[in-house]
């Protein structure tokens, strides 16, 4: 077992994976910059060094020096997390020539995945189901041939891509120039590679994942499906397991073909297998080839805690189950509450943290990074923590989440959550029909926002009259729930 592992993260990952070490008995090392030199997990940590200023690209994504204090504290692996550098396929390799040992897959499977062109014609080999689609992209005249065959609406994508950066829904050819300039510009931007590629617009898929873990000795398992598909802009904000339009049979196959996937690229570690489902059909889509945020609720089904598994694999041990015993029980919800205004555009709202009360009770589980007097930054992702619950079936987890939504208490930033509150309200997501346009098609969740607002700020009010009839008192918990709500419930 390693002795001492440095996290390549920061926030809530990377006190998760740090409180994994601290079970196991490993001393972790904390890289931080300028901005996270007062952060929490900079603090949790047994070690922490700096790595740069605030901007990711000269600290949390500099190779260089994340190796460097690797070497200096004498870590023996790394861990990336997820986001920054864990799909790096030139980052694992670093951590290889140096005898770094790291915490995710070859290098050689990073890369085989991390290219969705070459990922597609190797899962074509391998007789996965493909959304209709082509290889790379040579400019507009192929762009608009293959657009004709496949048929409108379609989907550009780029190559390299992931978390949604740069696609762009095409409803009929005159919008195609611009749309593929927009994705070969933003695939440039974002990755350094302007490749693109075309597949089939699915209008109401479900987007389900299977978690899959798998071995140096050939053991290759996966622990059932996620269901993510209340997205924003391709991004998730609720995610539930299982999934509610699986069937035990529809399980069973999507589970054989994710195990499938992982097998056909050589896959050791934790991955994620995702599919897009629609009308009976399933497709592959891609693979993470990391941890996901989402990972928590696999965990509370199942029992497994999918970081020390991590841990473990990367230490060369076996997986100490076979598929036959795995066995996940009741239904988990995760919310990612992000400091972030639902009634802006979800725009980001950074800023300091001066009231925080974080919910609990039965079948809560909150991962985060964050405190009273935290400052979040506007330099990262504004996630505060991932709310997860767990009930024995779907209802009852739904009302724990909407107890813990209710009791969850964050002043001096905006938060998401009367949005999230509003979707687990929705009458379509309690009957489990729902789809990737949730949003688009429920344009009254917004109206719901606003109701909810009023209603978290009359309880304040009418909780600090009951408990403290003292003028000041009242004052406060007026200004305390108010103020940053006026303009906007205005």
């Amino acid at each position: 077992m390693f002795k001492k592992i440095l996290i390549a993260n920061r926030g809530e990952i990377a006190v998760r994976v740090m409180r994994a070490c601290r079970e196991l008995g490993i001393v972790s090392v904390a890289v931080y910059s300028e901005a996270d030199k007062h952060s929490f997990f900079a603090l949790y940590a047994d070690e922490a060094y700096p790595i740069g200023p605030a901007p990711a690209r000269e600290s949390y994504l500099s190779i260089e020096r994340i190796i460097d204090a690797a070497k200096k504290s004498g870590a023996d692996a790394i861990h990336p997390g997820y986001g920054f550098l864990s799909e790096n396929a030139e980052f694992a390799r670093a951590c290889e020539a140096e005898g770094i040992t790291f915490i995710g897959p070859r290098s050689e499977s990073i890369a085989a995945m991390g290219n969705k062109v070459g990922a597609r014609a190797l899962m074509a080999k391998a007789g996965v189901p493909l959304v209709p689609g082509t290889g790379a992209l040579s400019g507009l005249e192929e762009a608009r041939v293959q657009a004709r065959h496949i048929g409108y609406p379609v989907l550009i994508k780029a190559a390299a891509g992931g978390g949604g950066i740069g696609m762009q829904v095409v409803e009929q050819e005159d919008d195609l120039p611009w749309a593929l300039e927009h994705a070969q510009s933003s695939a440039r931007s974002a990755f350094g590679d302007p490749t693109v590629y075309m597949e089939k617009y699915l209008r109401h898929p479900h987007h389900i994942e299977f978690q899959v873990l798998a071995d140096r000795f050939g053991n290759t398992v996966h622990i059932d499906e996620r269901e993510c598909s209340i997205q924003r802009r391709h991004q998730k904000l609720i995610e539930e397991s299982p999934s509610p339009v699986m069937s035990p049979d529809l399980r069973a196959e999507m589970g054989e073909i994710a195990v499938r996937v992982a097998r056909s690229v050589d896959y050791v570690n934790a991955g994620t297998v995702e599919f897009i489902y629609a009308d009976g059909e399933y497709y592959f889509l891609e693979m993470n080839t990391r941890l996901q945020v989402e990972h928590g609720i696999t965990e509370v089904r199942s029992g497994i805690d999918l970081v020390k598994t991590q841990i473990r694999i990367a230490a060369g041990l076996p997986l100490p189950y076979r598929q036959e015993q795995i066995q996940l029980t009741g239904w988990a919800i995760e919310c990612r509450v992000n400091a972030e205004d639902p009634l802006a555009n979800f725009a980001p709202s950074p800023g300091t943290i001066k009231g925080y009360r974080s919910p609990g009770g039965i079948g809560v589980r909150v991962d985060s990074g964050v405190h009273m007097g935290y400052t979040i930054t506007p330099y990262y992702d504004s996630l505060i923590s991932k709310l997860i619950v767990w009930g024995r079936w779907r209802d009852e987890a739904i009302e724990r989440m909407s107890r813990a939504l209710f009791e969850y208490v964050i002043l001096g930033v905006t938060t998401n959550l009367p949005f999230l509150k509003a979707v687990l309200e929705s009458k379509d997501f309690r009957r489990g029909d729902y789809s990737t346009r949730f949003l688009e098609e429920h344009p009254c969740v917004e109206d719901d926002v606003r109701r909810i607002m009023a209603e978290r700020s009359l309880s304040g009010i009418f909780a600090g009259m009951k408990n403290n009839r003292r003028v000041a008192a009242i004052s406060a918990a007026v200004d305390a729930y108010l103020t940053e709500d006026r303009e906007r419930l205005s």
